[in-house]
């Protein structure tokens, strides 16, 4: 089946919509320092100009809201999105609010609440969700959680928690671990503090895009809370994570796209050791490198939204897990050698290239580190190979095998010789 990306014109028109909002009305709010409160004060026009685009939620079906848009169209949107941290809050797609309204949640799509997914302890590893510990016992008509997470992201600005829990330890990991949905005013929810990362190491409570640690005890809320099914949990992760990780991607191009062209306006500025730095072969390696590394990573991730189109998310499995490891070390490189061309203006808070270089280290991280996506994709392809004894290409072997296959047509070539 042929690889299409295709979209219709008046998508393209769509896009080439976003990309002038985007850079003309967002990237201005960037440098004003904003409160969360006050972003959710300065984006609301914004928000408004994009619903009456109709590009609001687009990741949502039509039933949800949302415009039902398939994976390759959300990945050229989140392409362009990507540029700003800001452009998903205004477009209504933001992680975690947005895989969160893919599981419920209507509050959620009328950007009315917030909401936090809480799955990372610290005493388990995050590689192995598997290992998790908090629990969620019933009683009566009520589920009693515990436990102790963090980096749960925005967990100190959210609504609600979405807390991952066993609820069955007698069963595989697998099937024993639900959803329990929780406002964050419940007694018993202690939002211990935001945890300072590299990405923001003098980090203020509160902040949008933190990462909180919370305790969970003794925290009662109703059975009805429950997402889904009991012992549903990872397959509505999953559900998540596999789109999910597309959109990261996607943006991910957006932030290296903005980091290259200011690396390239940069080579053709600036003038050192007798020529400007676009004539200097280093760095014309590096624009070349650059680009062909974000071209290549573009049609990695669209070709896995289009595969994810066409067949399901369990079917690009291993298309995902490729582009999640392979994006992030592009937009990582593309930021660092934007950096050095700049030089100390790139190193300063000046430029938007240090912050952008702190957040680009944690998508090695995020939505599963790099090694275990390298797993998944090396466990698949292997899958299609069997153990031999002599190796298949062995010449030798070969040259007998043909010998025997081709004795009437090597007699044949004697004779007449």
């Amino acid at each position: 089946m042929a690889w299409d990306f295709s979209t219709e014109p008046e998508f393209e028109e769509k896009l080439a919509w976003m990309r002038g909002f985007v850079r003309e009305e967002v990237f201005p709010l960037e440098t004003l320092d904003l409160t969360y409160e006050q972003v959710k004060v300065a984006v609301r026009p914004l928000q408004e100009r994009v619903k009456a685009e109709g590009l609001w939620a687009a990741h949502l079906p039509p039933a949800l809201g949302g415009m039902g848009f398939g994976q390759v169209r959300l990945g050229l949107m989140h392409e362009i999105l990507g540029q700003s941290p800001l452009a998903p809050v205004v477009f209504g797609n933001n992680a975690p609010d947005s895989g969160n309204a893919e599981v419920w949640l209507q509050p959620l799509l009328d950007g009315e609440l917030r909401s936090a997914f809480s799955m990372t302890e610290p005493n388990t590893a995050g590689s192995d969700p598997t290992l998790l510990t908090t629990s969620a016992v019933r009683d009566g008509d009520e589920w009693v959680i515990n436990g102790h997470k963090w980096f749960t992201s925005n967990g100190s600005v959210a609504d609600f928690l979405i807390v991952m829990a066993v609820t069955n330890p007698d069963v595989h990991p697998y099937q024993g671990s639900s959803m329990i949905i929780v406002p964050v005013g419940t007694p018993g929810v202690d939002v211990v503090r935001d945890v300072a990362t590299m990405e923001d190491p003098g980090t203020e409570y509160g902040r949008f895009g933190n990462h909180a640690e919370i305790v969970y005890t003794d925290v009662r809320v109703p059975v009805s809370n429950l997402v889904g099914k009991e012992g549903a949990g990872f397959a509505l992760a999953q559900h998540r994570l596999g789109p999910g990780r597309i959109h990261h991607c996607m943006r991910w191009l957006g932030q290296s796209r903005r980091a290259f062209d200011m690396l390239c306006e940069r080579a053709v500025s600036r003038y050192a050791h007798g020529s400007t730095l676009a004539e200097k072969q280093t760095i014309q390696n590096w624009v070349a490198d650059s680009m062909a590394e974000m071209q290549a990573a573009r049609l990695m991730t669209l070709q896995a939204a289009w595969k994810m189109d066409q067949e399901g998310a369990q079917a690009a499995r291993v298309e995902i897990a490729m582009i999640k490891y392979f994006g992030a070390k592009v937009l990582y490189d593309v930021i660092d050698r934007s950096i050095q061309v700049h030089g100390s203006l790139g190193f300063s808070c000046d430029l938007p290239l240090e912050s952008m270089y702190r957040a680009a280290r944690a998508a090695r991280i995020y939505d599963g580190p790099d090694e275990v996506h390298r797993q998944t994709v090396a466990r698949q392809v292997l899958k299609g190979y069997v153990a031999r004894e002599v190796p298949s290409e062995h010449i030798p072997t070969r040259r007998a095998e043909a010998q025997r296959r081709f004795a009437g047509l090597l007699e044949d070539l004697t004779v007449d010789a």
